[in-house]
């Protein structure tokens, strides 16, 4: 789901069939030399749009990541406060001129994948978007603190900040992807999420788009100019499968070549099987968890009939046993969170506060609002209405789908009906961001930093894009302004631990697992590394050697 999440957050992923026949091959003798190489993604869904502003799918994040750069990126530390573990990318270098301007000096070697340079107007023209009402990008409320960006002269781009805040820096440098001016200015705002550059984008990143062939594939070719040197993959081939079980039947049989997340540990079982490849564990990047939409289903003016009593959606809190399913689908292979975090989060706190597993108060608390069951049926009713509703769950998320079961048994146990809705990837997030629903289970890879995942995803900035529940209180959100302003990381963690426990006491979701995380990549590549916040933001520093070629690393192609 995003992420969404936010990076929603289904389960990305990221291998595919081979588009080059049922042998993988279209020819020999096409490409050889350390500059070759194909690898084959698949993904649970097509991306919304290819324009970073408005793109809020995992999948439409990893390849507009290969087509757009920004300012620096995170090193492997994935610390966020300061400037000390940045790397440059279209920035060549960096520094303060007092506590609230930042400059950034541009890299004069970078330019358009159209040849045009990249340059501090397109920086500036860049922020201006990210932030236009018209265009109405997910991501501008992150973007709150900065006051202007300003060009000083063509390669220099000075940001200035309304207050001083710990991530100053991460959110000049990694909010944005730059955007080319002289293709996108004359755009109205209002017409982006339409446009024809949302489907062929130009960017000034190691990829370039060739061929996006709507709900088949889409493939990027290596920029052989790239002004940080030439990616040793020559093409990126992203398609579809059906299921994470389809996927990792593709890439045992060798017609993929890496998938970031292989889910289950009898998934992680079935791949160390197959001899041609190499397991990489690292941090959960996500969370998962059960939604409870607190407007009516497709009428935002009006509270739910059933989630918008905070004691029922307490007392269906308490009926999960999440430690119970977490055992059932992932073993010893993830956690329960204590919040709206993945296991990556510096926030993570194991002692935050959140409602017990209690069916017997979660009985008592239906019947104090009048939900018994007066017709011996099993199911709970209060004024000639059952306790029913229905789940939605995406058709490309197993393990979502096995939750999904479990909790319908978990919650009939104490007199709520629940039925599931299976839906394609694209239609959840349609109905989820219209409030088309009465509970989701969503999944979420957020932003690195709370102050911006949290507040896009958990309160009233939201409404509209990520906060498909539209949860809102006063109170959590004054807390969740002091945790992201406090001065230090010890005085920040003890704010979001109070923001969290406030979070988790009105109960607007159920937060089941974070994974441990297993990616599986092809052995004849080399030099993976695989970023946690981002699986595949270091791609175009692998290779294949020469010598460990396969026949699609030799295809004639791009």
């Amino acid at each position: 789901m995003p992420t969404a999440g936010p990076r929603c957050r289904r389960v990305a992923l990221l291998v595919a069939l081979s588009v080059l026949g049922p042998s993988g091959c279209a020819g020999r003798g096409g490409c050889a030399g350390d500059y070759c190489g194909t690898l084959i993604f698949v993904t649970g869904s097509e991306p919304d749009i290819l324009l970073p502003p408005l793109t809020q799918t995992s999948v439409g994040r990893d390849i507009h990541d290969q087509i757009f750069l920004k300012l620096a990126d995170l090193g492997m530390s994935m610390t966020t406060v300061g400037d000390e573990d940045f790397q440059p990318l279209l920035a060549q270098r960096w520094e303060w001129n007092g506590p609230r301007t930042l400059v950034f000096h541009l890299n004069p070697r970078a330019h358009w994948q159209d040849g045009q340079p990249v340059t501090a107007a397109d920086v500036a023209f860049t922020f201006d978007a990210y932030t236009d009402p018209k265009v109405a990008s997910p991501s501008a409320h992150d973007l709150r603190w900065i006051s202007a960006v300003t060009a000083r002269d063509s390669l220099t781009a000075v940001f200035r900040f309304r207050r001083r805040y710990p991530e100053m820096f991460y959110d000049a440098a990694c909010r944005m992807r730059i955007l080319p001016a002289h293709l996108l200015r004359s755009l109205p705002g209002e017409a982006w999420r339409t446009a024809p550059f949302g489907r062929a984008p130009v960017g000034s990143g190691p990829y370039r788009l060739v061929a996006w062939k709507a709900g088949e594939t889409i493939e990027l070719a290596a920029d052989s100019t790239f002004f940080l040197g030439r990616p040793h993959i020559r093409r990126l081939i992203w398609r579809s499968a059906p299921d994470l079980q389809v996927a990792i039947s593709q890439l045992i049989a060798n017609q993929a070549d890496a998938l970031e997340f292989l889910g289950p540990p009898d998934n992680v079982r079935r791949v160390r099987t197959a001899p041609q490849l190499t397991l990489y564990p690292y941090k959960g990047s996500n969370y998962a968890y059960l939604g409870f939409n607190l407007v009516a289903n497709g009428d935002t003016a009006r509270p739910h009939p059933i989630f918008g009593d905070r004691d029922v959606r307490r007392a269906l809190a308490m009926a999960v046993d999440r430690a119970h399913l977490l055992q059932s689908v992932y073993g010893d292979l993830g956690k329960v969170p204590p919040g709206p975090m993945p296991q990556l989060s510096w926030i993570w706190d194991p002692e935050t506060r959140q409602l017990p597993y209690d069916t017997a108060q979660a009985a008592r608390l239906l019947a104090a609002r009048g939900w018994r069951d007066s017709d011996g049926d099993g199911i709970r009713d209060r004024h000639g209405t059952k306790l029913a509703f229905r789940l939605l769950v995406p058709t490309t998320s197993s393990p979502r789908r096995q939750y999904a079961r479990l909790l319908q048994e978990q919650l009939r146990a104490i007199g709520a009906e629940v039925d599931i809705d299976e839906v394609e990837n694209s239609v959840l997030m349609d109905r989820a961001r219209g409030a088309k629903f009465d509970a989701v289970l969503g999944a979420w890879n957020p932003d690195l930093s709370p102050a911006a995942s949290i507040a896009s995803t958990w309160t009233r900035a939201g409404f509209g894009g990520s906060n498909w529940l539209r949860y809102a209180n006063p109170e959590f959100e004054r807390q969740v302004e002091r945790a992201s302003t406090a001065g230090g990381r010890d005085a920040a963690r003890a704010a979001w631990r109070a923001a969290i426990e406030i979070l988790n006491g009105d109960a607007p979701a159920v937060f089941l697992y974070s994974p441990d995380n297993v990616a599986a990549v092809h052995s004849r590549v080399a030099d993976v590394r695989i970023r946690p916040d981002s699986w595949w933001a270091l791609v175009r520093t692998w290779r294949i050697p020469a010598d460990r070629l396969i026949d699609r690393d030799r295809a004639s192609g791009p």
